[in-house]
């Protein structure tokens, strides 16, 4: 029996379990058990024994940087993001991986990612979206409130260290000008307030596509207006579950098809609508 996991704290209700069973089901993998695993964070280096007994497992917050020291090797998207978020046991060696910009990237392939991109916010999820953008040959807008101001500028030095391209750092509050991308990593319009939005309806029209990295709702209120109006609009349902589908490649040499995931997304957000 093959064992994989999830580990994190807290982890509270995962949409993980779901996603990982049904790639497993169509590898044909009957033998492999996903777990839910909670490990605090003072408790994370006296696990290691557990996480070399399974085949590869997934890390979310708060053990994204903490489990490098407990890896031998990290892949090149690891050092990109001195984040982990997929681990493979390759015979009793541990090789860290992101497979977020993984998820990222096939969710918005469609998308002009090396037009002008306004990215809103600049946390996890968003730092690792600018830098892709930006790595793709993006002009990249950063929209903050003035207390991330910082931590934008952080951002914007680690892109300009990696690549060369136009950033700027704008206020969210006065967003301005057309953009072909909008991307959001903030968590406005995230389950319980799934009423809010992240910017207005005149910042809508001035964008062509958009990403919204939030998941629950399925259906940010973003994404309703964007789409109300005839955009391309992508949630973060899509994301979470091509993240996985890496892992899988990752862990097991699987390879899935577009419909595959498709469906997978699909009954991604049924379950996540399902909850609310």
């Amino acid at each position: 029996m093959k064992k994989y996991a999830l580990i994190g704290h807290p982890l509270g209700h995962s949409m993980s379990p779901l996603i990982h069973y049904r790639l497993f089901g169509l590898s044909g993998c009957k033998e492999c058990v996903y777990e839910l695993t909670d490990i605090l964070p003072e408790e994370l280096e006296d696990k290691l024994d557990y996480l070399k007994s399974l085949e590869g497992f997934n890390i979310t917050i708060p053990h994204k940087t903490a489990v490098i020291p407990l890896l031998d090797e990290l892949a090149d998207s690891a050092r990109r993001y001195n984040a982990v978020n997929c681990v493979k046991n390759d015979g009793g060696r541990l090789v860290g991986y992101n497979t977020d910009c993984d998820g990222f990237l096939r969710s918005v392939e469609e998308f002009p990612l090396d037009g002008s991109v306004l990215l809103l916010g600049c946390g996890g999820a968003g730092r690792m979206m600018g830098i892709e953008a930006a790595r793709r040959g993006a002009s990249l807008t950063i929209a903050v409130r003035q207390s991330s101001v910082k931590k934008a500028q952080i951002l914007m030095a680690e892109i300009l260290d990696k690549c060369s391209a136009p950033i700027k750092i704008i206020d969210i509050g006065n967003i301005d000008g057309k953009y072909d991308v909008l991307l959001n990593s903030t968590p406005v319009g995230m389950f319980p307030n799934v009423n809010d939005c992240p910017v207005s309806d005149r910042v809508i029209e001035s964008c062509g596509y958009f990403f919204d990295a939030v998941y629950n709702p399925t259906d940010t209120v973003l994404i309703q207006r964007a789409r109300a109006m005839g955009k391309t609009a992508v949630g973060g349902a899509a994301m979470l579950v091509y993240q996985a589908v890496k892992a899988h490649e990752i862990w097991d040499g699987n390879f899935y098809t577009s419909q595959q995931a498709e469906a997978i997304i699909s009954e991604t957000e049924n379950a996540v609508n399902a909850m609310q």
